[in-house]
């Protein structure tokens, strides 16, 4: 089974609101999900995580999709719309680190933020100006973050190439106009204001209640999601934890199965599933939901694992067995694969006394 092309949103977008990102995926024959999954290949990051995080956060959220294709915002719009570089940009990182004096990770970091004409490689020459005039701040004590936040008040990143930059006392970057300093401001970058825009800090709102361990208030805002924006499997599954986390089974089933309406690939919500029905003694729908989430990810251990101890209580040793050797392909050195060996070991065990 070939799975679709999966998107991931870490932060709302600026250039447009959610429901319009996951229709442009859609049209590439993907979704588009908030947060990572497990079939996450690509993460985008959107440029209100400047507003809602400092410059160390974002950056242990970008550590933790390391294996995947960033994109920054702007590159996300080139790749739903297909749109190729500029033929000025010719430039590699390397060049542009060579002649402007910016250290790499700055670099990097400002790129996927859309500080710079360019959105990685190749690069403008007129990026080399900016990464000049960037590294000039931040030997004066900025630092990435406060630089991105600073061109995205401003407008467009290529805006800046003909006005001198300064770190001011107060940490605040300037433009030197003449004998003054003024500080950049202005409308954010292709702001969007509506329902979307609701819907995105809803979610936000929702997810902070559910790290409180608020489960029956982020359910509700969760809820005011999908109001807002009814494809949002997302929403779904996120309302879905909540409510079985209140106790509230029955609700999480259905949330759940929304969820794998909207998008039928999305694993964990089948394996999520496959847990309520085990718990609720629905066993052949708990093992059709575990299958259906290995054959959209075969790599996926846990749900692996979990089918050969469903077989294994259901009665079934050589089944377990089966599913257990499929583990240890996966995973041969956990604890978990410990306790699969010794499963394998137990059905052969039993097999030979059987004769």
């Amino acid at each position: 089974m070939t799975s679709r092309l999966a998107v991931g949103l870490v932060g709302a977008l600026d250039s447009l609101p959610r429901r319009l990102a996951a229709r442009a995926v859609a049209a590439r024959g993907g979704t588009l999900h908030r947060g990572v999954t497990r079939r996450t290949r690509i993460i985008v990051f959107g440029r209100s995580l400047l507003r809602r995080l400092d410059a160390e956060a974002i950056e242990a959220e970008v550590a933790g999709a390391a294996g995947r294709r960033l994109l920054s915002e702007n590159a996300f719009l080139r790749f739903v719309a297909e749109v190729a570089p500029e033929d000025e940009r010719a430039l590699t990182r390397a060049e542009v680190l060579a002649r402007s004096g910016l250290r790499a990770h700055a670099l990097d970091m400002l790129s996927l933020f859309d500080g710079f004409a360019a959105e990685a490689e190749p690069y403008a020459f007129r990026d080399v100006i900016l990464a000049r005039k960037y590294a000039g701040l931040i030997a004066g004590g900025a630092d990435w973050a406060a630089i991105a936040r600073s061109v995205h008040r401003q407008g467009p990143a290529v805006s800046l190439t003909a006005k001198s930059l300064e770190l001011g006392e107060d940490r605040a970057i300037y433009a030197r106009h003449g004998e003054e300093l003024r500080e950049l401001d202005g409308q954010l970058l292709l702001g969007f204001e509506g329902p979307g825009a609701d819907a995105d800090r809803l979610f936000a709102e929702a997810e902070a209640a559910e790290a409180a361990e608020d489960f029956a208030g982020a359910a509700a805002l969760y809820a005011r999601c999908l109001a807002a924006d009814p494809d949002d499997s997302d929403a779904a599954f996120n309302r879905a934890n909540c409510l079985r986390a209140s106790g509230r089974e029955r609700e999480a089933e259905e949330a759940l199965f929304r969820a794998v309406s909207i998008d039928p690939d999305f694993v964990e919500a089948w394996f999520n599933l496959a847990g309520l029905m085990r718990a609720g003694g629905r066993v052949a729908r708990a093992r059709d939901y575990l299958g259906r989430a290995i054959a959209i990810d075969p790599g996926y251990a846990d749900a692996v694992y979990n089918l050969a101890s469903l077989e294994f209580d259901a009665g079934d040793l050589a089944a377990a067995a089966r599913w257990w050797e499929r583990y240890l392909e996966l995973d041969s050195t956990s604890e978990w694969a410990r306790r699969a060996a010794r499963g394998i070991a137990f059905v052969r065990g039993q097999r030979d006394a059987a004769g």
